[in-house]
């Protein structure tokens, strides 16, 4: 059995795997501040959720994670659910993938290659 990138963007549980990296390398980084911010998860009761979101100065920062190596405009909606929620408090979203470039997926979510951020 070879592993290839291609096989290795399909493997059953990348998506928590890479949740899970992200996660670790959030927490070792807010560690380092004197007044570590709190890192947060959203969920609704109807089942839409946002993987991290950041609290610092009164702002939030929403960030998914996607394990594709595209993403379109669909997969930032639950960052367009929460971002609705807290108009006032929420930063633009980021949406992290698997993929190589760096853009506005949409007017409000930046999709960043999630080895770019870690």
């Amino acid at each position: 059995m070879s592993c290839t990138a291609e096989s290795h963007h399909r493997a059953p549980g990348l998506g928590a795997h890479l949740e899970n990296i992200v996660a670790h390398d959030l927490v070792a980084s807010r560690d380092t501040h004197v007044n570590p911010p709190p890192i947060l998860h959203w969920r609704t009761p109807t089942g839409e959720e946002v993987d991290f979101v950041i609290e610092a100065g009164g702002r939030l920062l929403p960030i998914e994670v996607k394990a594709a190596d595209r993403v379109r405009p669909a997969d930032a909606r639950h960052l367009h659910s929460f971002r609705a929620e807290y108009p006032d408090r929420s930063l633009p979203g980021v949406l992290l993938y698997t993929g190589e470039e760096t853009y506005w997926l949409t007017d409000d979510v930046l999709a960043v290659p999630w080895w770019r951020v870690v």
